[in-house]
């Protein structure tokens, strides 16, 4: 039997620092991965999940319809706009394919896909994820701000959960605190459903949508799947384990 296989396209990090001691400076250096708690919640899942690094995505995500299609889902987590229609041929002067539309496209034809929240997704912290008005927000449950969009909540916001769902099935309806968020606008349309959201300065903001696209799937997911947004108490519950397992079951339709 063929595993099922997401591509994660992004949640990787370079970190630099500079520390000056009078007139003496130094610089390092890090690597930091968000997706490990997201890796480790589907372990022994039966879900094969492929990340593809932020940095490489400009080179080396999927060109083609038939690349895509050998995934069942794709998700795109703190992965610009830029960083995907930058293609190699594009920073050479050469026309070449816009992944964005290729994507709605495969979602169109039974593709899933999930956009997860953080300072480079939807249009982000500073506007420069920049995904208003492209291809890929057409087959999304949400739209997205022509602004920054990024929330800082360090006292916390209470998801609610709002709907029954294979998704939010087994679990309370409120959850532990985020920490932030991504402003979206629902979709008002009938293939449209909010899972779950949160209240910030007396407004109601999407966290967990769901649509219906052509023959295929959408989720927005508009907090981070790791720190910082994604507080420590809500990583560490069982309930992070269960609703990213019940993500991914739901966007290979096995729920």
């Amino acid at each position: 039997m063929q595993t099922k296989k997401i591509l994660l396209a992004g949640e990787t990090f370079a970190l630099t620092q500079v520390a000056a001691a009078g007139v003496t400076a130094t610089s390092s250096a890090q690597y930091a991965n968000g997706a490990l708690p997201f890796l480790a919640a589907l372990e022994g899942s039966g879900i094969a999940v492929e990340q593809l690094p932020g940095e490489r995505c400009s080179g080396e995500f999927p060109t083609s319809l038939e690349a895509l299609a050998s995934y069942h889902a794709v998700i795109l987590s703190d992965v610009s706009a830029l960083s995907l229609l930058l293609t190699p041929q594009a920073r050479e002067g050469r026309t070449s394919v816009d992944r964005l539309e290729l994507l709605e496209r495969y979602v169109a034809g039974g593709g899933s896909l999930m956009m997860a929240g953080g300072y480079t997704s939807f249009q982000g912290m500073f506007g420069t994820a920049a995904f208003h008005d492209t291809a890929l927000v057409d087959c999304l449950p949400v739209t997205c701000l022509a602004q920054p969009d990024g929330v800082e909540a360090p006292a916390g916001l209470r998801p609610v959960v709002t709907h029954a769902h294979p998704i939010t099935s087994g679990l309370p309806d409120q959850w532990p605190p985020i920490l932030g968020l991504n402003r979206t606008i629902l979709r008002a349309t009938p293939d449209t459903t909010l899972l779950a959201s949160v209240t910030h300065r007396g407004r109601t903001l999407p966290l967990l949508a769901v649509r219906d696209y052509g023959k295929g799937r959408s989720l927005a997911f508009t907090t981070d799947i790791g720190p910082h947004w994604m507080s420590r108490e809500f990583l560490e519950s069982d309930i992070y384990r269960a609703l990213m397992q019940n993500i991914a079951r739901w966007l290979m339709r096995d729920l």
